[in-house]
């Protein structure tokens, strides 16, 4: 199946025993959807193309930003504005021609989950928010494939397999996604530029590892690793019984875990025009004090709530009223509306945030 021009390409791999033929051309026929062209995901692509991956699917409803180049190296300046898939696409084909890219131009909710991931092999997830996590897992449990975690803060990073046969899922680790404010994300406190770039290679070589069948892949072990103390962690966990997801009472294991039917966004357009029209829309604004002196969306609808209050404040929200939540890119505001959803409103994120309001509909509200 492989070409002559493959075979010099991958010959330093080919040499390996656990690879060899054989295992090059297995990885050929393999297929990888990758959840997010940003941090993670660019590593993790770049990797997996270089090695001779035959399908790779992008998904990411994001575009290039200024401020994601001292890490997402699947990007240069020149592709500032423009989608990331179209971005990543054209730089995984300039490193390996011989590789397939499917782009999908969008966010990854519960509700598409099953539909895309069904068409890959395996998963690997590069999102930076709780709701497209628990979503990948839960359809890769229905599935029953296997998908590769990482997470990143600062200097520091995770990683582990999940969903492989007879190992346990996310939820066995983490049940439920924490409230609101509990736990900061990478846009509050930061990411030195090279640690997702470590941390999506790790993930890069777990998944290697699956599509070929061999080591030991990271199933029922966290691997933390502090960079700036050059400390390893290993967490070891077993399959729960009583899992949500896959546990062995669930019968139906997709079917018994809570998903969202609705859209879980809502465009800047759409939001605008309900504002226009003296909708009762009720609009959370959930970041720090400081970020909304700089930039607000001004209506007497838009509230100042920031993320670490909100659990404590739930009470005082109007529950008869739809609510949009936004922070600056949206990463924040879609754990946060994700969050509300559970205890029962109505919440959708404003996709994009704040800055994609700026740069679409209200270009005199400061950009930061």
């Amino acid at each position: 199946m492989l070409t002559a021009a493959e075979l010099a390409r991958y010959g330093r791999q080919l040499v390996l025993p656990e690879v060899g033929l054989s295992g090059q051309e297995r990885l050929h026929r393999a297929s990888v959807l990758i959840v997010g062209a940003g941090g993670l995901g660019s590593p993790v692509a770049l990797y997996l193309a270089a090695a001779g991956v035959g399908t790779i699917g992008l998904v990411d409803n994001d575009v290039v930003e200024i401020g994601n180049l001292h890490r997402q190296i699947l990007h240069g300046t020149e592709d500032v504005g423009r989608d990331k898939t179209a971005s990543a696409s054209e730089s995984l084909t300039r490193l390996n021609p011989h590789v397939r890219i499917n782009t999908h131009q969008e966010r990854l909710t519960a509700p598409r989950a099953v539909a895309l991931l069904s068409e890959y092999d395996i998963v690997v997830d590069g999102s930076d928010n709780y709701s497209t996590r628990y979503a990948v897992n839960d359809a890769c449990v229905e599935l029953g494939k296997t998908w590769i975690y990482g997470s990143v803060e600062r200097f520091s990073g995770q990683v582990s397999v999940f969903g492989a046969p007879d190992g346990p899922c996310y939820r066995c680790v983490f049940p439920e996604a924490p409230a609101p404010g509990s736990t900061s994300s990478c846009e509050e406190i930061g990411v030195l530029g090279a640690v997702p770039g470590a941390v999506g290679s790790i993930q890069a070589v777990e998944a290697l590892k699956c599509l070929l069948g061999i080591g030991a892949p990271l199933v029922g072990r966290l691997w933390q690793l502090d960079f700036k103390t050059g400390e390893v962690r290993v967490v070891r966990f077993e399959r729960r019984p009583d899992c949500s997801a896959c546990g062995a009472a669930v019968r139906a294991p997709v079917s018994l875990v809570q998903h969202e039917d609705e859209d879980v966004d809502i465009e800047p357009s759409e939001l605008a025009q309900r504002l226009q029209a003296t909708d009762s829309v009720q609009v959370l604004d959930i970041r720090e004090p400081w970020e909304w002196s700089v930039s607000r969306i001004r209506d007497s609808r838009v509230t100042l709530l920031p993320l670490g209050d909100l659990e404590s404040r739930v009470d005082a929200i109007d529950r008869r009223r739809d609510l949009v939540v936004y922070c600056h890119h949206g990463a924040r505001s879609s754990m946060a509306a994700h969050w509300l959803r559970t205890k029962g409103f109505r919440a959708r994120s404003l996709a994009g945030g704040i800055d994609r309001w700026s740069r679409e509909i209200d270009s005199s509200v400061p950009r930061y």
